[in-house]
């Protein structure tokens, strides 16, 4: 997680800095306020590229360990059960 965070401060810094540059620029308030729009459009694109990735990291991660549960779970059930057929053949 501390990786996705220095990313995100880094990404954000860019945007800062990226605004600020474009605010300083001596174009027109107009094309400076478009120049804005496209690059927080852009930024927003790669941020919401990079969550979904993030997303579908921690998803697959999520369905890995319920598999793994699911398995040592009947895994268990299965060695239960063996236990429970033994002790009751031994008692016979």
């Amino acid at each position: 997680m501390k990786t996705d965070k220095i990313v995100l401060g880094v990404l954000g810094g860019l945007a800062v800095g990226a605004i600020l540059g474009i605010m300083l620029a001596p174009d027109k308030g107009e094309k400076t306020r478009k120049k804005i729009m496209d690059k927080s459009n852009d930024y927003a694109d790669e941020l919401k590229d990079k969550l979904d990735t993030l997303l579908g990291t921690i998803n697959k991660k999520y369905e890995k360990i319920w598999n793994e549960g699911e398995t040592l779970i009947a895994g268990g059930k299965s060695k239960f059960y063996d236990a429970k057929n033994e002790i009751k053949n031994t008692n016979i």
